[in-house]
């Protein structure tokens, strides 16, 4: 039994967070929820009862052994260090510390041995990048991976709850025939439309978005070799991020060998017959906690290349689940206390 805090638990992942510590009966000890001064003083039920929202401060984490951290970077920038210095284990689902030398980036299906040796803080990768790792490690661990190619369709939910009601307000609108509100969570208008434009622009003309795929999928594969590049895409739907994915194995691997890779390995379903219109979908994704893959074929324009679908709810596997999915691991494994990977 361990005592858990959530930072940022009025948040729309804080509160999948909660949800889900009910859904998988995690062992808690005492739950603590840390949100800012807005939302602290606020109630919210989670795993049976009503618990009142504390201020986070640098004194939220006494007692403490695991955070799960979602509050936005700067947020855990400021705090994570006092919760380990309080004897927490963080596990951070901003990007923060993602890319920090010193702090594992897992995804439990995929690279499990990573956390063995934290010191203090794992970080959950960005939630376009957890699916497609989880789609992509049986292939890589079978036959290699070369190239990959993605472009993804993720969802509003994904710019968090003001951005869904601008898309909601917009429809709303748009279908009563009213003029479009301004757009303030976006560039542009969102609904009815997809826009090629997810976080910053950097120099080489990519998104941040883009390069958190490039360069997480690099450290969580432990393989720099692997060319990859990303078009990520955001679309007026409400939860579940979908990606087109080309990968290009270092051996061949024809479609059926392929989903059958798919079908054993954990965290997977496979729904893939055309012939029924079976494939992943979005609106079937949502609220569920597998990563969805279908549309497995051959790119005949290429040698060892095959096109896959891959569906997932963003909200859950894609940030929530993936981040509790780490404690329970740290948990059975006994690897909640930190240990020395010198030996």
């Amino acid at each position: 039994m361990v005592s858990v805090a959530v930072m940022g638990a009025t948040g729309a992942v804080g509160r999948e967070m909660l949800e889900i510590l009910g859904e998988r009966q995690f062992p808690l000890k005492h739950l603590r929820l840390l949100a800012s001064e807005r939302s602290a003083g606020s109630f919210l039920k989670a795993v049976g009862r009503t618990h009142q929202v504390e201020l986070l401060t640098a004194d939220s984490f006494k007692k403490i052994d695991v955070v799960l951290a979602s509050a936005g970077g700067s947020i855990s920038k400021q705090y994570v260090p006092a919760a380990v210095r309080s004897g927490a284990v963080v596990v951070d689902n901003t990007s923060a510390f993602r890319m920090d030398p010193n702090v594992p980036l897992v995804v439990p299906e995929v690279n499990p041995e990573a956390a063995e040796f934290h010191q203090g803080i794992i970080s959950n990768p960005n939630c376009s990048t957890i699916q497609m790792v989880v789609a992509l490690a049986p292939i890589h661990r079978a036959v290699g991976i070369r190239r990959i190619v993605v472009s993804t369709y993720q969802a509003t939910s994904g710019a968090g709850t003001a951005a869904v009601r601008e898309m909601e307000n917009q429809t709303h609108a748009l279908l009563n025939q009213k003029p479009c509100p301004n757009h303030v969570r976006f560039a542009h208008q969102i609904a009815f439309n997809a826009l090629p434009h997810i976080d910053v622009f950097l120099d080489n003309g990519y998104t941040k978005e883009e390069m958190k795929m490039v360069n997480e999928t690099h450290k969580i594969f432990q393989d720099n070799s692997i060319g990859i590049t990303a078009t990520a895409v955001r679309v007026p739907v409400y939860r579940g991020h979908s990606e087109s994915i080309n990968v290009e194995t270092d051996s061949p691997l024809n479609p059926a060998r392929a989903r059958e890779l798919l079908n054993q390995a954990p965290g997977i379903e496979v729904i893939d017959d055309p012939s029924v219109a079976a494939y992943p979908l979005a609106v079937d994704a949502a609220g569920r906690n597998a990563t969805y893959i279908g549309r497995v074929r051959k790119d005949e324009s290429r040698p060892n290349c095959l096109n896959l679908w891959c569906v997932s709810d963003n909200l859950r596997k894609g940030a929530a689940l993936n981040a509790i999915q780490i404690a329970e691991m740290l948990l059975e494994k006994n690897w909640l206390k930190q240990k020395d990977s010198s030996g």
